[in-house]
């Protein structure tokens, strides 16, 4: 024998097609909010907090910075600051401005590679994520890039592309 399903009697009081749709519709809002949150966590870029001669130096480049940069378009960073720049969406290029002075300049990361474009010199660090830390060194304020892995056909085009721009703004 079939059992008779229970059906709640405010559930009863609605046509049945509103009925038939109401889970897909609570599932699906829910899984839209759920990957909603995820995104914009995963988004948010930690944002510099520099002293003064060097927060004037970060606007200087932040205001010279392109709206593309090696063909992936300006983003809005989240939380919006002029001390953070976005290129690209997923995987995406962040500049920070004002960054404090790596601890690992201090430690036995202190000798990893750091190629010199244009008398600047980056110092580079491969992350876990497969992706480059670039620091811009010897200037007023650091400038950290971060290249996504397999974005670029080297990792230090975008600090190279920026390099001018750090130059002309930031004092060494």
């Amino acid at each position: 024998m079939a059992r008779e399903l229970r059906i709640p009697k405010a559930l009863r009081a609605l046509p049945a097609p509103v009925r038939w749709l109401a889970l897909p519709v609570a599932l699906t809002c829910t899984t839209v909010v759920l990957v909603g949150s995820w995104s914009s966590a995963a988004s948010r870029v930690e944002v510099p907090n520099p002293g003064p001669r060097a927060a004037g130096y970060c606007k200087a480049l932040a205001a010279a910075l392109p709206q593309e940069l090696l063909g992936h378009p300006r983003q809005e960073s989240s939380p919006a600051s002029p001390y953070v720049a976005v290129w690209g969406s997923s995987p995406r290029t962040v500049m920070r401005c004002g960054i404090e002075r790596p601890e690992e300049l201090n430690g036995p990361h202190a000798q990893d590679l750091s190629p010199t474009v244009d008398d600047l010199t980056w110092w580079s660090q491969k992350r876990d994520d497969g992706s480059y830390r670039l620091v811009a060194t010897m200037r007023r304020a650091y400038v950290e890039v971060i290249s996504p892995p397999g974005v670029y056909s080297s990792p230090l085009d975008p600090a190279a592309a920026l390099t001018p721009l750090v130059k002309a703004n930031i004092p060494g």
